[in-house]
């Protein structure tokens, strides 16, 4: 969908549908809503009167002008009450916007942004694109089912407002095109998305962002020592990958952000099968990896001073005579050994050589993002995402850009007496802690390999997947951490040492 940017007025424009957003406490219509209204002999306001449109937040209404002005059509959106409203709110009230536009067959939208302010530009545009994502790849849609928005004016009265409302809007649509791109790669299935793959992808990317990027195969990782990622992908036909993303190297004067991202293509179990219900949606345990890539994707369009590293292993978590089994002990890139408890406690294995190869890079912070526990997903549940980590600056800054980006974090504690579950009478550490605190004890494992640098981590098994349709997600992948990790680096001030 083009997204236009101009100066004019709404009742002279000539457009499918003309939108107005409208707060839940208004008295009367104002300034170029009035005029519309007055056209179309005070519809508007008796509807709102009569409490026959209440403008709460997502609530819409669509009236034809029969003529009576240039637009064919007037849609009404909520914002609920002026006091209460976020950049979240404006983001669903954009992506109700497009989405229902999409739906009922227009072409074009122009939206009139007297009640938008300029600030929330981003916001607005990146809720009114993702909205608009359908992932079809392998779906045979009729042509007659087929619906596109294809334009979408912004209409704004301010010509002083012109140039941020294009940088604005810019921003927005980098960032929807890397959370679109995430949930691409997520939603692909695994036949399709092995670690060679999405190694291939990476490659891709680096080469059209002219970012550096290295893929480390089976033998530079046998000589590295890398024996988690090697132990987990030993039951797979599939060689595992190593990918290393690194954006602005040269940088001087610049802190170094380090970004892990899980990077599991598919995971059954292992010898520790999962069971058959829901497992199809296995294919998304890569989804750290992915978001990792998308919010590089991001950085670099945005030109951000930073430099970031995004660090991905990848493999697949199979059952076979080859697979590493429950009882072994592996000796892991840091040197610690680790009793494997559970073979579906996979991806702990291979983000502790991956945070653990982060050092070399000398980092000023390291945040790592996985799908890691059933656990989190049932403390949390699909709202917030679990965090944890070793440093409370960072800490804060990650929940504040959460909160910021409405991709809000939970902070869970990280306590020396969760360190005893994880004690291991054979090896240095075993993969897991027993029945209870999965999300914790997960964390209290990758925090062995995290003890030179400030680090956080990020469980988001129970929001990188959604199972319905909302405002601006669709049911499938969510492509969650891009927004949070591209608030959270566009706003980086230096980190204390």
């Amino acid at each position: 969908m083009n997204i236009n940017i101009k100066i004019g007025n709404a009742e002279k424009t000539l457009t499918d549908m003309l939108v107005f957003y409208l707060y839940e406490d208004i008295k009367t219509v104002k300034s170029t809503l009035a005029y519309c209204d007055k056209a179309l002999n005070n519809a508007i306001t008796e509807l709102i009167k009569k409490k026959e449109f209440i403008a709460k937040l997502n609530k819409t209404l669509i009236l034809p002008t029969y003529g009576k002005i240039p637009a064919k059509r007037i849609m009404l959106v909520g914002l609920g009450t002026k006091k209460d409203v976020t950049l979240d709110k404006i983001r669903q009230a954009a992506g109700t916007t497009t989405g229902i536009a999409r739906d009922i067959g227009i072409k074009e939208v122009t939206s009139a942004m007297d009640s938008i302010l300029s600030e929330w530009y981003p916001a607005y545009t990146e809720g009114c694109l993702l909205s608009l994502y359908k992932f079809q790849r392998y779906k045979n849609v009729p042509a007659e089912e087929k619906k596109e928005l294809k334009s979408l004016t912004l209409l704004l009265s301010d010509k002083k407002a012109l140039a941020s409302a294009r940088e604005a809007v810019k921003h927005g649509q980098i960032i929807a095109g890397a959370v679109c791109f995430t949930r691409d790669l997520i939603n692909t299935p695994a036949q399709d998305k092995t670690p060679s793959v999405l190694a291939d992808t990476a490659k891709k990317l680096a080469q059209e962002l002219a970012i550096q990027c290295k893929v480390l195969s089976k033998p530079e990782l046998k000589k590295l020592g890398m024996s988690g990622l090697l132990a987990v992908s030993q039951g797979s036909y599939q060689p595992p990958k190593f990918i290393i993303l690194d954006y602005n190297p040269n940088a001087k004067n610049q802190d170094t952000i380090v970004l892990v991202g899980k990077g599991l293509t598919f995971d059954s179990g292992g010898i520790c099968l999962k069971p058959a219900k829901d497992m199809d949606q296995m294919k998304s345990d890569m989804s750290g990896g992915a978001a990792v890539m998308g919010a590089i994707k991001a950085i670099s369009k945005m030109n951000l001073p930073q430099r970031v590293v995004g660090l991905i292993p990848c493999t697949e978590n199979m059952p076979s005579g080859s697979a590493i089994k429950p009882g072994d002990i592996i000796k892991l890139y840091s040197g610690k050994t680790a009793e494997v408890a559970n073979t579906d406690a996979e991806g702990r294995l291979i983000l502790a050589d991956a945070l653990s190869y982060a050092e070399k890079y000398k980092p000023c912070v390291v945040i790592d993002l996985a799908t890691l526990t059933g656990s989190c997903v049932i403390a949390l549940g699909t709202v917030a995402t679990g965090m944890l980590g070793n440093n409370e600056e960072l800490k804060k800054r990650v929940k504040i850009a959460g909160e910021k980006s409405w991709e809000r974090v939970w902070e869970l504690p990280l306590w020396e007496e969760y360190q005893e579950l994880i004690k291991s009478d054979i090896a240095d550490i075993k993969n897991i802690g027993g029945p209870y605190a999965g999300a914790i004890t997960a964390a209290c494992f990758l925090s062995k390999f995290t003890e030179k640098y400030p680090w956080v981590h990020l469980d988001i098994a129970g929001t990188s997947w959604c199972d319905k349709n909302s405002a601006y997600t669709q049911k499938g992948a969510t492509g969650v951490g891009v927004r949070l990790l591209v608030q959270l680096i566009q706003h980086w001030t230096r980190f204390p040492k």
